[in-house]
């Protein structure tokens, strides 16, 4: 239960009673108590959290080791290091929903990128990003060395070169915060995001003259098969899946591969299951399947703790993470 110290958790767990609520207060009990009996959690980011800012409480979880690995679109990765730095050029558009196509392109020509609410400078932020990330590409292209996404990432923000620009608080950062813990982080379809896009320029453009300087998603597939062995020789690994798409199919599917296709039979199932989503089951839509449907993929147990939170995640999420680090 929460303590007078505690005043989010104290309101939460007074008026969050039923319905989806309940749903959100029993999804992060069963979290910390997945945490309590020695287990790790992998949190899992599709969409667009990280310029929705969840930063300011996801970081916090890392560093209090609430979380042990990320899975997260290319979008998300990149996105997180662009509001570091660029924060105070954004542009928020509350009336985003009464814009017209005439809006969109004066938008345009401002060079200002829409995600929903919130316009990505892209001098500012897009650019500065790809000038720091370039001249790691090219020194490891010259070096004949090869790196994850994340790692060229982590290489950026831990070598300072990014400091001059920050312009929000670096606590309030996730990748800087898992940078810090050297993190593991998955980054499925990496091609997919803007920062993808613009290494494909430069190998085009010759500048980089390896593409495989940047290593590629089937390896993240076997670094994920060897990080999630390993780690389970001791403990049982959760799955907090915020989102649906390629940051939740990817990950969760290393399990049957170590099952089926590799005959791991001794490595567990995912030791907890939660996905905040506001997909509706339905025919066919995989991020509206409910958890049972896992069973039948050797993904999940009949005994795994299973949760769905049927909301706006940008909502829900830094609630729950409220509820796990006992504010």
């Amino acid at each position: 239960m929460a303590t007078p110290s505690a005043p989010v958790s104290a309101f939460l767990r007074h008026h969050y009673r039923h319905f989806n609520a309940a749903a959100l207060i029993d999804a992060a009990d069963g979290y910390r108590r997945h945490l309590d009996q020695g287990g790790k959690m992998m949190v899992t980011l599709a969409g667009a959290m990280s310029t929705a800012e969840l930063g300011l409480s996801l970081a916090e979880m890392i560093r209090q080791d609430k979380v042990h690995a990320i899975t997260c679109t290319g979008a998300n990765l990149e996105e997180d290091i662009y509001n570091l730095v660029a924060h105070d050029h954004y542009a928020r558009v509350p009336n985003y929903r009464d814009l017209t196509p005439q809006d969109e392109l004066a938008l345009l020509d401002r060079h200002m990128n829409r995600v929903t609410d919130t316009c990505i400078p892209e001098g500012e932020a897009i650019r500065r990003i790809e000038h720091a990330v370039l001249s790691e590409w090219t020194r490891a292209d010259q070096a004949g060395e090869r790196y994850f996404p994340h790692e060229f990432m982590y290489r950026i923000l831990l070598s300072g070169a990014l400091e001059p620009y920050y312009q929000i608080d670096p606590k309030d950062s996730w990748m800087l915060a898992a940078a810090q813990k050297n993190l593991p982080i998955i980054v499925p379809g990496w091609e997919d995001s803007t920062t993808g896009n613009i290494f494909a320029g430069h190998v085009i453009e010759g500048d980089v003259k390896n593409v495989h300087t940047v290593r590629s998603g089937i390896e993240y597939m076997m670094y994920l098969a060897d990080w999630y062995t390993r780690t389970t020789a001791d403990t049982t690994i959760g799955f907090f899946q915020i989102g649906g798409g390629i940051a939740g199919d990817f990950p969760i599917c290393v399990v049957p591969m170590l099952h089926q296709d590799l005959k791991r039979e001794e490595v567990p199932l995912w030791g907890y299951f939660c996905q905040i989503s506001d997909s509706t089951t339905s025919y066919g839509s995989y991020s509206g399947a409910v958890p049972n449907e896992k069973i039948t993929w050797g993904k999940l147990g009949i005994e795994t703790p299973k949760y769905i939170i049927e909301s706006d995640a940008s909502i829900v999420a830094p609630l729950v993470f409220a509820l796990v680090l006992g504010l």
